[in-house]
C-alpha cells in the first residue's frame, strides 16, 4: 500500500468519524425546530436521537463480527454507501414517522463503518504510526462534537434542520469517493469461522425490548412485561454464547478479566449519565430561556472544546499514572458537574452554565482516554477486535440509556404535550430532576472505575 493511498484512507476514516458526532450534536439543536414542523411531544422527538442510537447498538457487534469473516473494507464501503442514501432521505422526510424510519436506517448503516474504522486504520499503518493516526481519528470525533452545535445551529436557524442531513450526506459521499478510489485490498480477521446468526438475533431482540420498554414505562402499562422479557432473553443470550465455538462475543472475557469488565462498566455508566446533556441543555436554552439555535449552539460549544483540548493530555497522563486513578478523577469531576446542573433555574447566569459545561468537558476528557487505555491494555493483541467492539457497544448502549432515562423523566412531568414555551417551568423542573438522577448514577461510576484493579500490577503478574 502506497503512502498516498494510506493518506487517503486516513482522510476517509477520520471524515467518517467526524460526520456522525457532528450530525448527532447538530440535531440536539434542531429538535425544537423538528417539533415545530412535525409536532410531537418530548417522548416522540427523543426517538429522533434514540432510534438512531438503538439501531447502532443492536448492529454494532454483528457487523464487527461479520467484518472479521467477510472483510473490513467490504462492510465499511457498504455501510458508507447506504448511509449516504438514508441520510439524504432524512432531509427529505415529510413526517416525524418517516424521519424516525430513516434515522433507524442511518443507525444500522453507520454501525457498519463504525465497527470497522479502527481496525482499518490499525491494519493500514505500521505499529510506529498507529498512535498518531488513532490520535488524529479521536481528534476528528471531538472536532465533530465541537463544530456540530455551531454549524448545525447556524444551518438550522438560517436554512432549516434538513440541511444538517444534506451536509452530512455530502461528507459521506466524499468518504465513499476516497474509499472506492484509493482503498485497495481487503482485511480479514478470521477465516473459516461461522457467523453467529442465532446469537445476533437474541442480542438484538433483547436490546430492543429493554430499551423500548425502559423509555415507555411512563406511557404504557405493558412496558414492564416487555422489560422483564428483554432481560430474560439477554440472560438466555449470555448462556447461549458461553456454549458457542464461534460466539458473537466472548462473554467469558468479562469473568476472567476484572480490569476489562469494570472499565467497560464504568464506560457504560459514564455515557448513561452524560450523553443527554446536549439534548437537555438545548431544550432548556431554546424553550425555557428563549434563545435561538445559534446562541444555544455557541453555549454548548464549551463542553466538547475543553474535551478535545484535555483528552490528549489525559491520555498521556494515563501512560505515566495508573489509568484507574486518572479515570476515577475524571468521573468524580463529571459527577460534581451533573449535581450542579440539578440546580438550574430560569435565572441561572449564562456564564455559570458555560463554566459548568466546560467542567463537564474536562471531566469526560480525564475519564474517556484513560479508560480506553485501560481497556485496550488489559487484553491481549488477539482480543483487540473484541475489546474495541465491546467498548463501542458500551458507548452506544450508554448513550441510548441516557436518552431513555431523560425521556422517562420528561414524560412524567410533561405527559404527551408538544414542546412549547408555555411549559418552560415544567421543562426546567424535569431537566433538574434528570441531572440529579444522572449525578447519582455517576456516583456509582466512581466506584466502578475505582474497583477495576491496578493495571500495572496485573501486567507485572502476567510477566
Amino acid at each position: 500500500m502506497t503512502i498516498a493511498n494510506r493518506k487517503y484512507i486516513l482522510i476517509a476514516v477520520t471524515t467518517s468519524s467526524f460526520m456522525t458526532p457532528f450530525m448527532v450534536s447538530s440535531l440536539n439543536l434542531a429538535i425544537p425546530s423538528i417539533g415545530e414542523e412535525f409536532g410531537g411531544d418530548v417522548y416522540a422527538l427523543s426517538w429522533v436521537i434514540t432510534g438512531y442510537l438503538l439501531a447502532s447498538a443492536v448492529f454494532l457487534l454483528p457487523w464487527g463480527r461479520l467484518s472479521d469473516i467477510v472483510g473490513r473494507k467490504k462492510i465499511f464501503t457498504t455501510g458508507i454507501m447506504f448511509f449516504v442514501f438514508s441520510t439524504f432521505l432524512c432531509g427529505l422526510s415529510w413526517s416525524l414517522q418517516s424521519l424516525l424510519i430513516f434515522r433507524i436506517a442511518q443507525g444500522i448503516f453507520s454501525a457498519m463503518f463504525f465497527a470497522t474504522s479502527i481496525p482499518i486504520l490499525t491494519l493500514s499503518f505500521s505499529p510506529q504510526e498507529r498512535g498518531r493516526v488513532l490520535g488524529i481519528n479521536s481528534a476528528a470525533v471531538y472536532t465533530g462534537l465541537s463544530l456540530g452545535p455551531v454549524i448545525g445551529g447556524w444551518l438550522n436557524h438560517h436554512l432549516g434542520w434538513q440541511y444538517i442531513f444534506f451536509l452530512t450526506a455530502g461528507l459521506a459521499f466524499l468518504v465513499l469517493y476516497f474509499v472506492l478510489r484509493y482503498m485497495s485490498g481487503e482485511w480479514l480477521g478470521v477465516k473459516g469461522e461461522k457467523f453467529d446468526y442465532t446469537g445476533s438475533v437474541l442480542y438484538g431482540i433483547a436490546l430492543v425490548a429493554i430499551m423500548y420498554a425502559s423509555s415507555s414505562l411512563a406511557k404504557w402499562n405493558g412496558a414492564i412485561i416487555l422489560l422483564i422479557s428483554g432481560l430474560i432473553i439477554m440472560v438466555c443470550f449470555v448462556f447461549y454464547e458461553l456454549r458457542q465455538k464461534c460466539p458473537l462475543i466472548d462473554v467469558g472475557l468479562f469473568k476472567k478479566n476484572t480490569v476489562f469488565a469494570f472499565s467497560n462498566l464504568a464506560a457504560l455508566i459514564n455515557y448513561s449519565a452524560t450523553y443527554a446533556i446536549g439534548f437537555l441543555i438545548s431544550l432548556y436554552l431554546q424553550v425555557a430561556r428563549g434563545f435561538d439555535s445559534q446562541i444555544a449552539g455557541l453555549i454548548l460549544l464549551s463542553q466538547p472544546v475543553l474535551q478535545a483540548l484535555f483528552s490528549p493530555f489525559a491520555g498521556r497522563l494515563s501512560d505515566r499514572i495508573e489509568p484507574r486513578i486518572v479515570a476515577t478523577f475524571g468521573m468524580s469531576i463529571t459527577t460534581i458537574g451533573l449535581f450542579i446542573f440539578s440546580f438550574l433555574t430560569a435565572e441561572t447566569p449564562l456564564w455559570f452554565l458555560v463554566v459548568n459545561l466546560a467542567l463537564q468537558g474536562i471531566g469526560f476528557a480525564f475519564f474517556a482516554a484513560p479508560n480506553n487505555n485501560a481497556i485496550m491494555t488489559a487484553v491481549e493483541k488477539k482480543e483487540y477486535g473484541v475489546a474495541s467492539a465491546v467498548l463501542g457497544t458500551m458507548r452506544i448502549v450508554g448513550q441510548s440509556l441516557s436518552m431513555v432515562l431523560m425521556t422517562l423523566v420528561t414524560s412524567i412531568y410533561l405527559g404527551q404535550v408538544n414542546i412549547s414555551p408555555v411549559y418552560s417551568e415544567l421543562i426546567t423542573k424535569s431537566t433538574r430532576v434528570s441531572f440529579l438522577i444522572f449525578a447519582l448514577i455517576c456516583c456509582g461510576g466512581i466506584f466502578a472505575s475505582g474497583a477495576r484493579g491496578n493495571l500495572e500490577k496485573k501486567e507485572c503478574k502476567e510477566r
